[in-house]
This record gives C-alpha cells, sequence and structure tokens, in this order.
C-alpha cells in the first residue's frame, strides 16, 4: 500500500480554491413514506459525494427534527473516509479541473491549486490516477455529514485521497466499517414527536391526578439501515432504537409528578403510562401531573422528553450498542381552578 498524501499546504490551497460545492440525492420509493425514505450523501469542499445509502425511518439531508440526541459527550461522526474506483476518482478530479479553470475570472490561485491537486495523482506522486492498477485497490476519500460541514469535528478528515491496495485497511480513523455505518444510521433516526396524552382532559384541574401516556402504536421499535456498496466493499448496519422511559418536566415548580423521580418506565407490554379510563379518579397514576395552582390566564409549558435504547446488527455477524438517546417537545397545559358552589 502506498502511503497517506500529507500535503497539508495544498489541502489548505484546495479549500480557498474550491469553497463549498453543493448537491444532494433524494429518492422516495414506492409506497413510502415521508419518514421512510431512502437517501444519499452529498459534498462539500474538497470531499467526495457520500454514496452511503440510508432506509427505514430516516430523515432527509438537512432534516433538523425529531431527531435523536446521544446522552452525554458521544456524537456520531461529523466525517469518515469511503473507497472509490480509479475510474470515479479520475472522473472527480478531471471534471473538478475542468470546472475551476473555465471559470471566468477566476483567481489564479484557484487554478493554481487545483492543478496542484490534479498534478499530484495524474503525473506527480501516483501515475494516471492508478488507472493501470484499477483492479489492485481503491481511492479512499473524505466525506462530511453535510448537516455538520461547519462544525470543527467534521475537518478532522482532512488526509488527501490515498490509494489502499485489496485487502489492506486504510490507515485512519473513521475508515467505513458496519460500525461506523450503525454510527451515522443513528444520526438518521427520525423519531415520533414525544405528544403525551393528558386525561381526564388537557385542561387539567389544581389538586387533580392527571393521567399521561403515549400512544403504544406510535411509540414502537424505529430503525435506520445505512449501507456502501462500491469499489467492491459491500457493507450494512441497521441501528435500531427502542422506547424505554418517558420524563415529564411540569414546567412549573408547584407541581407533583408520578412517580416523583418524573421518570415514567416502559411497562411489559412496551406500553409508557396507562390510559386513563372512567372510574380511575381516585387512583394514583402510574405516570402522570399534579398541577398546585392554576396557570392563570396562559399555560404551562410541560415538557416530555423520551429516552430511546440504541442498539445496532451489521454485515458479518458485527452488532452491539450505542449511547442512548432522548428526544423531547413541549406541550402547553392549562391549569384551571376547581370551580365550588356556596349555597
Amino acid at each position: 500500500m502506498r502511503g497517506l498524501n500529507h500535503g497539508v499546504s495544498l489541502a489548505g490551497a484546495l479549500v480557498l480554491a474550491l469553497g463549498a460545492l453543493a448537491g444532494t440525492a433524494e429518492a422516495k420509493g414506492p409506497g413510502k413514506s415521508e419518514s421512510e425514505i431512502e437517501t444519499s450523501g452529498n459534498r462539500s469542499g474538497t470531499t467526495l459525494v457520500s454514496k452511503i445509502s440510508y432506509s427505514g425511518s430516516a430523515r432527509s439531508t438537512g432534516g433538523g427534527t425529531n431527531r435523536v440526541t446521544p446522552v452525554g459527550d458521544w456524537t456520531p461522526p461529523a466525517c469518515w473516509y469511503e473507497p472509490r474506483s480509479a475510474a470515479e476518482f479520475s472522473k472527480y478530479v478531471e471534471d473538478m479541473y475542468t470546472e475551476t479553470i473555465s471559470v471566468p475570472g477566476q483567481h489564479s490561485y484557484a487554478k493554481a491549486a487545483v492543478g496542484m491537486f490534479r498534478d499530484t495523482y495524474k503525473n506527480g506522486e501516483y501515475k494516471n490516477y492508478n488507472l493501470d492498477m484499477k483492479d489492485e485497490g481503491n481511492w479512499w476519500v473524505a466525506v462530511r455529514d453535510e448537516d455538520r460541514w461547519a462544525e470543527p469535528e467534521a475537518q478532522l478528515c482532512d488526509e488527501l485521497p490515498f490509494w489502499v491496495e485489496n485487502g489492506d485497511a486504510p490507515p485512519v480513523q473513521n475508515s467505513v466499517t458496519p460500525e461506523v455505518l450503525a454510527e451515522l444510521a443513528y444520526n438518521r433516526v427520525q423519531l415520533p414527536a414525544a405528544e403525551v396524552t393528558l386525561a381526564p382532559t388537557q385542561s387539567t384541574k389544581v389538586n387533580l391526578p392527571t393521567w399521561a401516556w403515549l400512544d403504544k402504536a406510535r411509540f414502537r421499535d424505529v430503525s435506520v439501515t445505512a449501507s456502501l456498496d462500491v469499489g467492491g466493499l459491500n457493507i450494512q448496519a441497521t441501528t435500531t432504537a427502542r422506547p424505554v422511559a418517558l420524563r415529564l418536566e411540569p414546567g412549573t415548580a408547584d407541581a407533583e409528578t408520578y412517580p416523583g423521580s418524573g421518570e415514567c418506565a416502559i411497562a411489559e407490554d412496551g406500553s409508557i403510562g396507562e390510559p386513563y379510563a372512567k372510574g380511575k379518579a381516585e387512583r394514583t397514576p402510574p405516570c402522570g401531573i399534579k398541577y398546585l395552582r392554576s396557570s392563570g390566564g396562559g399555560g404551562f409549558r410541560m415538557r416530555a422528553t423520551v429516552t430511546w435504547e440504541i442498539t445496532w446488527t451489521g454485515t458479518g455477524g458485527a452488532g452491539g450498542g450505542l449511547p442512548d438517546g432522548t428526544f423531547g417537545n413541549d406541550q402547553v397545559v392549562v391549569v384551571q381552578e376547581i370551580q365550588s358552589v356556596n349555597r
């Protein structure tokens, strides 16, 4: 295997020269809902278009709603490395070079930087993009998460494209593996809104225990599969999120939660909380809130946050756990005084 090209000044020049090149591919398959689409990646700056595809309950590129938030400091990769055939890489570089030099009024430093990049792979350290060795290996290139391209973590994959012979492992972190695919799928999971049902009524009364629960039909396991089939590498991983708990925050200190911790655990049948029914008014709800004062002319912003347990399985029997994730949203709860009549 030939070593990495550590042309830091060249890489910096390319970033200045190319700026941000963007484009998104998205396809909605037959019979799939908006939350069950297949999406592919993007490119920004010196990175190529990602060839990872996502299916299942996956949000599209740029979709920021209902995204799972990891518990703790862990985050999915903001950049990674993928293989490309010699022909694909050659076309990318030549197209980029032609595009750059053909722009009217293009700065000379931009043309020079792209020319240096092209020469490295065509007439320099490598010869003609290794096209004569096309069956012996692949180019590996950096790819960034299109939603996170501006984050410092997205700049960590700063190695220029490098050649890896068949059978050799890429000598970099975040080269695509089933586990990396699972982590990327984690970041594409589309969760249902944590809309809590309250009863006896959405407009509850002071000192009246209010039952809270989640719609069991909506709060089921959610899965996203990430796949990559390029350069002889055919791998995939499925990341699954399973709801395990609901946390209620009343929106005021003048309230009590059931249970006292505010954490409603999942029941054996997969439900979270218990639906209210006639005749339960005198019982203590397994999951709920009791407000101790009215909300006046407005309402309290109750926050409901669901914790999701995340696991994955992948090619070759690989698998394991990933950090738990959470997603929450606010609901306005109107709390009224109980009216009484004095005779």
